[in-house]
């Protein structure tokens, strides 16, 4: 371990959760080089929706290396891209009677927040976008804009400005109703709020602290952006890709953004990809007004025209749902015996978790699963959720233990007698 310590920046955060050396995975499942084996409750914090080294996926990727198939070609035209277009339009976008552009920004899902971003501020020659508390939305400067954390934000080390914070579905407890701030914000000429080009929000805040917003609440939000021309972004770069158990996380509330951000499980093998998808009449884009070496990383479109696969019916999304009804019952199950050391249990589909009261407990919660051979990690701003997100393949037999080594975490982490 000593040459991580010795070579690696400071800034490493997950190794110091799991002070081991991973060797291989396979699956739900990862082992060190001391051939303990883990179950993986964290996906790659969710690049990982189809479980690592799928086989399926890993022989598509070898028989297009061995092949001296071409790996880079920035906006080129190959193959491998115009079979992933292709299968995207054919599985994923015309059944759902969508028609968005595909735009490849950049390989990770910062890069699909920032187009989105200088896009919505061109299309409307406005600067203000709106954003949520609790939001992530990426690591560089324009993504870290609309992000919640003061940790993060604290990071950029410059003003971070041109956006609007708004309360999150629930964020004030149900006190005042949906939107009532941000409409009168407006409508009002003195509130100071210069009229937005956007709205940028996630369905279910992953990071923020597996925050879920409800299909009523998005369905207001989208109705308000029509109302005052304002486009609506979804970043899906988490919870897309089935991870709510419909291909895309809005489908639940019936929306249609104008503009969606991808990334995470887009290429089904944990290589980066991303894309962000438009409404044909923003695409105002000048040739090469905004680009980037590694958007045409032919590998990712190579696995990603594969993972497809698992979209040509809806037997993931009923397995997704499925197994999220079987978290959220263990979770409730839980959360009966704590009492008032739980303050909720949050997320939907395979992103949930449980709230602690004193934040500290997540903590140890996913330090004791790490000792018991679970991986997971904490959300939330005070990091006091521990966060379940297994790959949506996951066996019965898997999430079962799984959540078994979660519910003794829990107990040991509270220094209570195992039920």
């Amino acid at each position: 371990m000593n040459v991580f310590e010795r070579a690696e920046s400071e800034v490493r955060s997950y190794c110091r959760g799991w002070p081991t050396v991973f060797r291989t995975a396979e699956g739900s499942t990862v082992t060190d080089e001391a051939g303990r084996v883990y179950l993986d409750f964290f996906a790659g914090a969710g690049a990982l929706n189809y479980g690592h080294n799928n086989p399926v996926l890993k022989l598509r990727l070898l028989h297009y290396l061995v092949a001296d198939s071409i790996v880079h070609s920035l906006d080129a035209h190959t193959v491998a891209k115009r079979d992933f277009l292709e299968a995207f339009t054919e599985i994923v976008l015309a059944p759902r009677g969508l028609e968005y552009k595909i735009q490849f920004p950049g390989p990770s899902g910062t890069n699909a927040v920032e187009a989105a971003l200088k896009l919505a501020r061109k299309y409307t020659g406005r600067q203000t976008v709106v954003a949520f508390t609790n939001a992530f939305h990426g690591m560089t400067l324009g993504s870290l804009a609309v992000t919640g954390n003061s940790m993060k934000r604290g990071g950029a080390g410059v003003p971070l400005g041109h956006t609007v914070t708004m309360p999150y579905d629930n964020y004030l407890d149900g006190q005042t109703p949906d939107f009532m701030l941000f409409e009168r914000m407006l409508q009002d000429g003195g509130s100071g709020l210069d009229k937005p080009a956007a709205v940028i929000v996630e369905t279910v805040q992953g990071e923020g602290g597996l925050n879920a917003a409800r299909p009523e609440w998005l369905r207001g939000l989208a109705d308000l952006c029509r109302r005052h021309d304002m486009l609506l972004i979804v970043d899906d770069v988490q919870m897309g890709c089935g991870r709510t158990g419909p291909f895309f996380s809005f489908e639940e509330a019936g929306i249609v953004p104008d503009i969606v951000c991808l990334s995470k499980s887009l290429s089904g093998y944990g290589l980066p990809m991303a894309i962000t998808l438009l409404r044909p009449e923003l695409d105002v884009w000048e040739p090469g007004e905004h680009n980037g070496t590694f958007r045409g990383f032919n590998p990712a479109f190579v696995t990603a025209t594969a993972a497809l696969r698992f979209w040509t019916d809806d037997e993931l999304d009923k397995s997704t749902r499925a197994k999220g009804e079987q978290v959220r019952r263990a979770l409730a199950d839980l959360a009966d015996h704590l009492g008032d050391a739980v303050t909720g249990l949050r997320g939907r589909g395979l992103a949930q978790g449980i709230a602690f009261a004193d934040p500290s407990v997540a903590g140890r919660v996913c330090a004791e699963a790490f000792e018991r051979g679970l991986l997971m990690e904490t959300s939330g701003p005070d990091g006091e959720v521990a966060k379940l997100l297994p790959p949506l393949t996951i066996t019965d037999r898997e999430l079962t233990q799984g959540l078994e080594i979660l519910a003794d975490s829990v107990t040991a982490a509270l220094n209570l007698q195992p039920a």
